[in-house]
C-alpha cells in the first residue's frame, strides 16, 4: 500500500513544488496544499485495489480475527453435504464485504478526480 502512495508522489511533476515555492509558500505548505492533493488523487485507485485484494485473501484477513469464510464453507459442505447452498452463502458474504468497499473506493476516486486539478 505504501507503494501506491509512493508512486502517487512520484507522479506529481517537480515543477509543481517549484511553482508553489516561487509563489511564496513554505515547503510544508507546498507539500500540503499542492503536492499531496495531486498525489492522493493519483494513488487512490491503486490503494482501493489493494484493500479489495487484501479482503479477498481470507487467509490474510483471518489473521485480523475475521472468521475464514472459505474454511467455514468447506466445513459446512463436509457436515451437511450441501455444496451449492454453502457456496452460494460464501458468494453472498463476500459480496456483502467487498461491495461497500468497492463502492466507497469508486466514490472517493470520482470525488478526488474532479477536485479541481484542471479536469
Amino acid at each position: 500500500m505504501a507503494e501506491a502512495f509512493r508512486s502517487g508522489l512520484e507522479a506529481v511533476e517537480p515543477i509543481q513544488m517549484e511553482s508553489a515555492l516561487s509563489l511564496g509558500m513554505r515547503p510544508t505548505q507546498a507539500i500540503r496544499y499542492v503536492v499531496l492533493p495531486q498525489a492522493l488523487s493519483v494513488s487512490v485507485p491503486a490503494f482501493a485495489a489493494n484493500v479489495i485484494f487484501l479482503l479477498k485473501e481470507t487467509s490474510v484477513f483471518s489473521a485480523i480475527s475475521l472468521m475464514d469464510l472459505m474454511f467455514t464453507a468447506k466445513d459446512l459442505i463436509g457436515l451437511y453435504y450441501k455444496t451449492a447452498e454453502s457456496l452460494f452463502l460464501l458468494v453472498v458474504f463476500y459480496l456483502l464485504i467487498l461491495l461497500p468497499v468497492s463502492l466507497l473506493g469508486s466514490l472517493l476516486e470520482r470525488k478526488l478526480r474532479y477536485a479541481g486539478f484542471g479536469t
